[in-house]
């Protein structure tokens, strides 16, 4: 499920620009500044300087399982 998966991009304050959290739907290769972070707030000779203080992490989750919790800790 496409909603179980996501690649999540902390970016500190940089320079000018406030610091920002990106969510995409990618698959994990492609989990990195450059893929998720859009658009991007920085111009072009400052995005390798932008992308190295992002900390980019790929998450999953199973939807299915939290549900069948819930439902048992509700009955």
């Amino acid at each position: 499920n496409s909603e179980d998966v996501r690649c999540k991009c902390i970016c500190p304050p940089y320079k000018d620009h406030s610091g920002h959290i990106y969510n995409k739907n990618v698959s994990q290769k492609d989990c990195d500044c450059l893929h998720v972070v859009e658009p991007m707030p920085v111009p072009g000779p400052d995005v390798e300087a932008y992308c190295l203080r992002c900390e980019c992490k790929y998450e999953e989750r199973s939807s299915v399982t939290i549900k069948v919790s819930c439902v048992i800790l509700l009955a």
